[in-house]
């Protein structure tokens, strides 16, 4: 039975350097495009906001048209500072946000205009303290000002989700290459469910927790790989060591390391010192821009 790989100081630190410089490159080539495409939309949005509500001095009579379309609830919860997500909202006002709960029920309605009103960006908005319709100058401002922050959101988010894709499609692909086959996903509550030798699914549960990938390996242990997408130091903290070796150390006490080697494959920006823990953790460690390591170990004799 092979051990996985487990990497000194130095190799964790040429990996990091690696990835560092692959996502810098990325970032300096990337397009303003996606940023103004954005920025064009919510620009549209805030102003159809505030004519229908007269520069927000009549939300009261116009709140269900507001909550019940999509792109005006978006923009009507960026009135907050800072803006509140549609779960978290939800949870505030204790209802549903469903069509059908704000047109029947006009308490749910105004619990959530409430919400929202309490923590309206006064700044943005600095009108609505005198109960009064902005200037042309205030209204300008506030478009511009709410119209970029909404824009920076989404686009940040489209980074986020687009790399993690195009991360996980590019290990799917890799295997298929080697021959692996991909299988249908499953729930794995017994290691017995797990794909066989030379199988892999895409995201399914592995006891308590989902993993990105669950290959089956030649030994007939399954290896659970999580995709992980960094953009800062902070933000490795989440996804490797609270998420990926969070799990690791759930899947090994559930099922030993004799039937799981849990893996994580790592692309963007990692201190050496969190990679390093994640890795004691049992954590087994590659990365997005050397897939063959990956390969290479799985396609190894038991």
């Amino acid at each position: 039975m092979n051990q996985p790989p487990r990497w000194t100081d130095d190799q964790l630190d040429a990996g990091i350097q690696k990835a560092k410089a692959l996502f810098r490159k990325e970032r300096l080539e990337e397009p303003a495009e996606a940023y103004d495409r954005a920025f064009k939309r919510y620009e549209e949005n805030i102003q159809r906001l505030l004519d229908l509500t007269h520069g927000l001095t009549r939300l009261d009579e116009k709140i269900v048209e507001v909550l019940t379309a999509p792109p005006l609830l978006e923009a009507f919860r960026y009135l907050a500072g800072p803006p509140i997500s549609e779960d978290d909202l939800a949870v505030l006002a204790e209802v549903s946000l469903s069509g059908s709960a704000i047109r029947k029920n006009p308490e749910t309605r105004m619990r959530v205009l409430s919400i929202v009103r309490s923590t309206l960006d006064r700044h943005r908005f600095p009108w609505t303290a005198e109960g009064r319709e902005p200037t042309e100058q205030e209204r300008n401002a506030a478009v511009v000002a709410s119209s970029a922050l909404l824009a920076v959101s989404r686009v940040g988010t489209d980074r986020r989700n687009q790399g993690k894709e195009r991360q996980e499609l590019a290990v799917q692909e890799a295997l298929i290459s080697r021959k692996w086959v991909l299988v249908p996903r499953r729930k794995v509550l017994t290691i017995s469910l797990t794909p066989s030798p030379g199988e892999f699914c895409r995201e399914s549960l592995l006891g308590s927790e989902k993993a990105d990938f669950l290959i089956g390996l030649r030994d007939r242990r399954v290896m659970a790989v999580e995709c992980k997408v960094s953009n800062s130091y902070v933000n490795s903290v989440k996804r490797l060591n609270r998420e990926a070796a969070g799990k690791a150390a759930t899947w090994l006490k559930g099922f030993g390391d004799q039937n799981v080697v849990p893996a994580g494959i790592l692309s963007g920006v990692f201190k050496l010192h969190n990679v390093k823990e994640a890795q004691e953790r049992g954590l087994t460690i590659f990365w997005a821009h050397d897939l063959d390591h990956l390969l290479n170990w799985i396609d190894s004799p038991p």
